[in-house]
């Protein structure tokens, strides 16, 4: 018995400025940051996600979810929480939340081992953060699919 373990995912770092935007190769195994939207207003936004969506006929939206450290939903998660839901309306798409703490700070992190600006590279920051998000949503869902797997041979 094999289930579709095939999924089109975009993983979203959704700032008040910008939005990192990932997907996922058709294997559901490697997130890679594709486009940064500049946000400037809500259908400006739609349209940009529904030509991705379409292109990539994307089934999923993943997002992160900025929670505080000590892991209650603050001011900004409840925006955060509030676009995505608008979002999802819009593209007619379901969506999960993946804890985003620390993934900004990660992908700065790695600019700065590549030997580049954090500051000359916001939108490539907020890919890799989108990127780090959607990597985690995949990994997680392939452990729970696997001991799905598992427990359905026994």
């Amino acid at each position: 018995m094999t289930t579709k373990q095939y999924i089109s995912a975009l993983g979203l770092d959704v700032g008040r400025k910008r939005i990192g935007v990932a997907g996922c190769d058709r294997t559901g195994l490697i997130a890679t940051g594709i486009t940064t939207i500049e946000r400037s207003s809500f259908n400006y936004d739609v349209e940009q996600f529904q030509n991705i969506v379409n292109e990539r006929q994307v089934e999923i939206l993943v997002i992160g979810l900025p929670y505080s450290m000590d892991g209650s939903l603050g001011f900004q998660a409840r925006q955060v929480q509030k676009y995505a839901t608008r979002l999802a309306q819009a593209l007619n798409l379901p969506i999960e939340y993946v804890d985003e703490r620390l993934t900004s700070f990660q992908a700065e992190q790695m600019l700065i081992a590549e030997n580049r600006s954090p500051s000359r590279n916001k939108g490539l920051i907020d890919r890799k953060a989108a990127s780090l998000i959607l990597q985690q949503w995949l990994d997680a869902r392939r452990v729970s699919t696997h001991s799905q797997a598992a427990a359905v041979e026994y």
